[in-house]
């Protein structure tokens, strides 16, 4: 089950944000338990902090690159 672990491969931001969207569209349904929703934000939380680490290790790689658009070292 460990090797299972390790080739799972992360999900995209656009998967990721799809996901963050699917829960809010839950969030918002008045069919939904507290406790459900509960769940649901933490689910959520969890996602957009993960979106969030990952789109900003981009934007400082982004940041590296120089005039002549290649990466340079700090």
């Amino acid at each position: 089950m460990a090797d299972t672990e390790k080739t799972t491969q992360e999900p995209t931001i656009e998967e990721s944000l799809k996901e963050l969207d699917s829960i809010v569209e839950r969030l918002e349904s008045r069919e939904i338990s507290l406790e459900d929703s509960f769940v649901l934000y933490q689910q959520g939380m969890e996602l957009l902090k993960k979106c969030s680490g990952r789109i900003d290790a981009v934007e400082k790689k982004m940041l590296k690159i120089n005039e002549d658009g290649e990466l340079s070292e700090f």
